[in-house]
């Protein structure tokens, strides 16, 4: 009977784990979502008056010059735009690289678990053989 109650007590132990991880892993899924959505949101925003700035801007240069150095403007526009979107393609994917991966806290806590109940058990199994 005793033996029925630890191990009772012990499935009860893991479910319990188990549960309070999923339920981490979907506080942690949560909020990557909403970070995502609000990045998201704000990059679209950002992009669309930019590119409303940059139209302006190159029809500014390429009007200024259009009598002398038509074709240098339309071509140095092209060249600077390039290279701007290149730097910024450049930084995003650092950025992106640089963040911690999905779920990293929830896969932590797993970890911590499984080390916890080997600990445990060669403590019992060390304990048993004495």
């Amino acid at each position: 009977m005793t033996f029925l109650a630890t191990a009772g007590r012990i499935a009860a132990t893991l479910v319990a784990m188990a549960g309070t991880r999923l339920e981490l892993a979907a506080v942690e899924f949560q909020e990557d979502a909403r970070r995502l959505l609000g990045h998201l949101a704000w990059t679209l925003l950002a992009v669309f008056l930019a590119a409303g700035a940059l139209l302006l801007a190159a029809l500014f240069v390429i009007a200024l010059f259009w009598d002398t150095y038509r074709l240098q403007a339309v071509g140095g526009m092209a060249v600077l735009f390039g290279a701007a979107a290149a730097i910024i393609l450049m930084k995003v994917r650092a950025s992106m690289n640089a963040e911690a991966p999905l779920l990293s806290s929830t896969l932590a806590e797993l970890r911590n678990d499984i080390d916890y109940l080997r600990h445990a058990a060669a403590h019992r199994t060390g304990a048993a053989d004495e």
